[in-house]
């Protein structure tokens, strides 16, 4: 049968293989393939309009012969055009084909036409088994490609997030070991404080105190418990004034060390009319009476002081755990809804040293942003990644700024720095893997592209920059209503472009 015959048998226009020849993708086939091609395929005009639609099962593979086409991607809601053609030749839709249900096959962007256009169209299945017959080693190596391609990625991404996360536990180590540290300290001062009030207790027990004097003194420690917990917070010149005082005061008194229990006292709120209160308490008592009882009350102060200490890094360690676990999203669903804050936060404590005490932090957060359907750890990374560069940038001294915003269904985060910009030749390229202005071994170059690959391959979304001297904001646009997780592209690989380029 002819492939005219062919082709007014099934009700199709004639395709002649010598038009296809003219076609680089087909110039090098011989003429038995080209017949096949024009028995397997046909010559469609297509009215302007859409084509096929991102996310549709990609049934046919297209290759344009006149006309215009246009390829579209959706991001954060809106469709951003990716290629504008009339290149002859130029392919699209079911490319992916060949692949099988290795891979899900939708098609990965949407196509229309701006003018009646006429192509050259294949069945996606069709394609597949002409590719696998006429080219089974391209074939291999292709697959080969595309998935050892994919697999790197996946590699090198997981070897990023260990890097960081091998960073970041240094960190928390660090931040764990102070509280730590501290509590063992205070516990140590603490068991020795205990001791000295057990040495007072036997004092007391030997009847120094008249039962009067003895009940005013328990009154007044139960007081000095409370003003502990209430004690307020002194500049350092305000406490040191009270100090002198509280020392001469004591010094008068008769009480020889004074000057080291008066900032204990100062540092319980205390001033000299409670120690004026002590002294009328135990106006007829002998001074070694009046002197245990000031180190009694001291005592209480001290394990008052050192029990908060304790308590205070406890909490500390427990916050701590509490934002590795945030940040980690250990034992949570890795697709969920989360407060984008408290990501953000999480983030923040685990880059709290490397951030350090002289850049100033400033969280500008939309109370109102309500929470995102998304993969909270990987949201996590970014917020590192963008992090960690913003406090480079600024090496050691300015200020981060974060700030969240609602706008048209979408979430926004901008994480902005006052460093020196970006150069005007590199931003273009910050997004490519492996391009970096860090020196040589202080940067891979993977983490604005793994960051990339995030947003906008596993969320749908967009990342963009603003910068110029003293002013750096990376923009992430996060939609606020996303698809089913098995709907959303894993991999980085976006397909070629329309004219049959990567």
């Amino acid at each position: 049968m002819t492939t005219e015959q062919s082709a007014q048998r099934r009700g199709r226009k004639v395709c002649d293989p010598a038009e296809l020849r003219t076609l680089f993708l087909f110039e090098k086939l011989t003429d038995a393939q080209l017949e096949q091609l024009c028995v397997d395929g046909r010559i469609e005009t297509i009215a302007p309009g859409s084509v096929f639609r991102e996310g549709e099962p990609a049934t046919y593979f297209y290759v344009l012969m006149d006309g215009e086409v246009v390829l579209t991607k959706q991001s954060s809601g809106a469709e951003i055009e990716l290629v504008r053609t009339e290149h002859r030749g130029a392919y699209a839709g079911a490319w992916m084909a060949y692949l099988g249900d290795k891979v899900e096959q939708t098609y990965n962007n949407s196509m229309q036409v701006t003018r009646s256009s006429q192509f050259f169209v294949l069945d996606a299945a069709t394609f597949a088994e002409l590719m696998h017959e006429w080219f089974p080693m391209a074939v291999h190596l292709l697959e080969g490609v595309f998935f050892g391609s994919r697999n790197i990625n996946a590699r090198i991404g997981e070897r990023e997030r260990l890097l960081a996360l091998g960073s970041l536990s240094a960190g928390l180590t660090h931040e764990l070991n102070n509280p730590a540290a501290a509590a063992v300290r205070a516990t140590a001062d603490l068991r020795d404080r205990v001791a000295g009030m057990r040495h007072k207790l036997a004092f007391v027990a030997q009847g120094t105190f008249d039962p009067k004097s003895l009940g005013a003194l328990v009154r007044l420690q139960e007081e000095a418990v409370v003003q502990v917990a209430k004690a307020p917070e002194l500049t350092p010149m305000e406490a040191a004034d009270r100090e002198d005082l509280l020392g001469e005061w004591l010094a008068d008194h008769g009480v020889d060390d004074g000057w080291n229990l008066a900032p204990n006292f100062v540092q319980a709120g205390f001033d000299i009319n409670w120690l004026e209160q002590v002294a009328s308490t135990l106006d007829n008592a002998t001074e070694q009476v009046f002197h245990g009882a000031i180190r009694w009350l001291n005592y209480t102060i001290e394990t008052e002081l050192l029990m908060n200490e304790i308590a205070d890094s406890t909490v500390r360690v427990s916050a701590l755990v509490d934002a590795a676990k945030q940040y980690s999203q250990m034992d949570r669903a890795p697709f969920r809804v989360a407060d984008i804050h408290e990501l953000l936060d999480s983030t923040l404590v685990m880059l709290n040293r490397k951030i350090g005490d002289d850049i100033r932090v400033v969280k500008e957060y939309d109370p109102a942003l309500p929470p995102l359907p998304c993969h909270a750890a990987e949201l996590n990374q970014v917020w590192t990644n963008l992090i960690d560069n913003a406090v480079y940038a600024m090496q050691g001294a300015g200020t981060l700024t974060l700030r969240t915003r609602h706008d048209d269904n979408c979430a926004i985060v901008e994480i902005g720095d006052t460093g020196p910009g970006i150069p005007t030749e590199a931003r273009s390229r910050i997004f490519e893997p492996f391009f970096t202005t860090k020196p040589m071994g202080q940067g891979t170059g993977l983490g604005l592209d793994i960051s990339f690959r995030i947003v906008v391959n596993k969320h749908n979304g967009d990342i963009r920059v603003d910068s110029e001297p003293g002013a750096t904001t990376f923009t992430v646009r996060l939609p606020l209503h996303r698809p089913e997780p098995s709907r959303i592209a894993t991999g980085a690989d976006t397909g070629p472009t329309v004219d049959g380029h990567s």
